[in-house]
Protein backbone atom coordinates (compact mmCIF):
# COMPACT_ATOMS: atom_id res chain seq x y z
CA UNK A 1 0.00 0.00 0.00
CA UNK A 2 1.30 3.28 -1.37
CA UNK A 3 0.68 6.46 1.19
CA UNK A 4 -0.70 9.62 -0.62
CA UNK A 5 1.21 12.75 -0.17
CA UNK A 6 -0.72 15.15 2.23
CA UNK A 7 -1.65 18.41 1.04
CA UNK A 8 0.17 21.23 2.93
CA UNK A 9 -1.80 24.56 3.84
CA UNK A 10 -1.16 26.99 1.76
CA UNK A 11 0.26 30.00 3.07
CA UNK A 12 -1.77 33.14 3.47
CA UNK A 13 -1.32 36.50 1.23
CA UNK A 14 -0.21 39.06 2.72
CA UNK A 15 1.04 42.09 0.65
CA UNK A 16 4.03 43.76 2.17
CA UNK A 17 2.98 47.23 0.77
CA UNK A 18 2.01 49.76 3.86
CA UNK A 19 -2.08 50.76 4.07
CA UNK A 20 -2.45 53.12 6.76
CA UNK A 21 0.78 51.45 8.69
CA UNK A 22 -0.34 47.83 8.38
CA UNK A 23 0.14 45.17 5.81
CA UNK A 24 -2.86 44.53 4.22
CA UNK A 25 -4.12 40.74 4.67
CA UNK A 26 -5.87 38.43 2.54
CA UNK A 27 -7.50 35.00 3.74
CA UNK A 28 -5.54 34.26 7.48
CA UNK A 29 -3.39 36.39 9.11
CA UNK A 30 0.25 35.42 9.51
CA UNK A 31 0.53 32.98 12.12
CA UNK A 32 3.13 35.60 13.88
CA UNK A 33 4.39 38.99 13.65
CA UNK A 34 2.31 42.15 14.77
CA UNK A 35 -0.46 41.14 12.19
CA UNK A 36 -1.24 38.17 13.93
CA UNK A 37 -4.45 37.65 15.31
CA UNK A 38 -4.46 35.44 18.91
CA UNK A 39 -5.87 32.45 18.27
CA UNK A 40 -6.66 31.77 21.54
CA UNK A 41 -9.08 34.44 21.66
CA UNK A 42 -10.33 34.25 18.20
CA UNK A 43 -12.45 31.21 18.99
CA UNK A 44 -16.21 32.30 19.52
CA UNK A 45 -17.03 31.12 22.50
CA UNK A 46 -13.63 31.88 24.34
CA UNK A 47 -14.15 35.66 22.46
CA UNK A 48 -17.72 35.62 23.90
CA UNK A 49 -16.46 34.80 27.43
CA UNK A 50 -13.44 37.53 27.55
CA UNK A 51 -16.69 40.17 26.02
CA UNK A 52 -18.71 39.49 28.52
CA UNK A 53 -16.13 39.57 31.46
CA UNK A 54 -14.94 42.79 30.26
CA UNK A 55 -18.39 44.26 30.96
CA UNK A 56 -19.03 42.61 33.63
CA UNK A 57 -16.83 42.44 37.12
CA UNK A 58 -17.76 39.08 37.54
CA UNK A 59 -19.60 36.32 35.85
CA UNK A 60 -20.57 32.71 37.95
CA UNK A 61 -19.83 29.83 35.85
CA UNK A 62 -23.95 29.65 35.51
CA UNK A 63 -24.10 33.15 34.36
CA UNK A 64 -21.80 32.40 31.45
CA UNK A 65 -23.42 28.90 30.67
CA UNK A 66 -26.95 30.82 30.35
CA UNK A 67 -25.09 33.92 28.23
CA UNK A 68 -22.98 31.40 25.53
CA UNK A 69 -25.86 28.71 25.52
CA UNK A 70 -23.18 26.13 25.43
CA UNK A 71 -22.75 22.71 27.73
CA UNK A 72 -21.13 22.50 31.18
CA UNK A 73 -17.92 20.73 29.35
CA UNK A 74 -17.75 22.82 26.47
CA UNK A 75 -17.41 26.22 28.64
CA UNK A 76 -15.02 24.73 31.50
CA UNK A 77 -12.66 23.37 28.55
CA UNK A 78 -12.42 27.08 27.29
CA UNK A 79 -12.31 28.82 30.18
CA UNK A 80 -9.13 26.67 31.49
CA UNK A 81 -7.68 27.74 28.31
CA UNK A 82 -8.33 31.21 29.37
CA UNK A 83 -7.35 30.23 32.56
CA UNK A 84 -4.07 29.04 31.77
CA UNK A 85 -2.91 31.81 29.95
CA UNK A 86 -3.67 33.99 32.55
CA UNK A 87 -6.08 35.97 30.98
CA UNK A 88 -8.79 35.05 33.61
CA UNK A 89 -8.88 34.50 36.79
CA UNK A 90 -11.68 31.35 38.34
CA UNK A 91 -12.40 31.80 42.04
CA UNK A 92 -14.22 28.72 43.60
CA UNK A 93 -15.85 28.61 46.83
CA UNK A 94 -19.07 27.47 48.36
CA UNK A 95 -22.38 29.11 49.30
CA UNK A 96 -23.51 27.21 52.13
CA UNK A 97 -23.20 23.40 50.47
CA UNK A 98 -23.24 24.64 46.73
CA UNK A 99 -20.38 25.06 45.16
CA UNK A 100 -19.91 28.53 43.15
CA UNK A 101 -17.55 29.48 40.66
CA UNK A 102 -16.62 32.86 39.65
CA UNK A 103 -14.76 34.60 36.39
CA UNK A 104 -13.05 37.50 36.25
CA UNK A 105 -10.92 39.21 33.10
CA UNK A 106 -7.23 39.47 34.27
CA UNK A 107 -5.22 42.83 33.15
CA UNK A 108 -3.73 40.66 31.11
CA UNK A 109 -6.69 39.23 29.59
CA UNK A 110 -7.90 42.64 28.78
CA UNK A 111 -4.73 43.49 26.97
CA UNK A 112 -5.35 40.66 25.00
CA UNK A 113 -8.62 41.47 24.10
CA UNK A 114 -7.91 45.40 22.80
CA UNK A 115 -4.85 43.89 20.81
CA UNK A 116 -7.66 41.62 19.32
CA UNK A 117 -10.36 44.07 18.55
CA UNK A 118 -7.63 46.38 17.31
CA UNK A 119 -6.81 44.16 14.95
CA UNK A 120 -10.05 43.27 14.05
CA UNK A 121 -10.62 46.74 13.39
CA UNK A 122 -7.63 47.26 11.15
CA UNK A 123 -9.07 44.47 8.82
CA UNK A 124 -12.00 45.91 8.82
CA UNK A 125 -10.93 49.60 7.95
CA UNK A 126 -8.55 48.14 5.01
CA UNK A 127 -11.28 45.54 3.85
CA UNK A 128 -13.75 48.48 3.08
CA UNK A 129 -11.61 51.11 1.91
CA UNK A 130 -10.63 48.83 -0.99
Amino acid sequence: MVAKPQRGRRAPQVDKEPVEGLRTVRGLAPAEGPLALDRLIHDRLRLCILSALAVNESLSFGDLKKLMQTTDGNLSVHARKLEEASYVTCTKSFEGRVPKTEYSITAAGRRALERYLDHMEALIRATRER
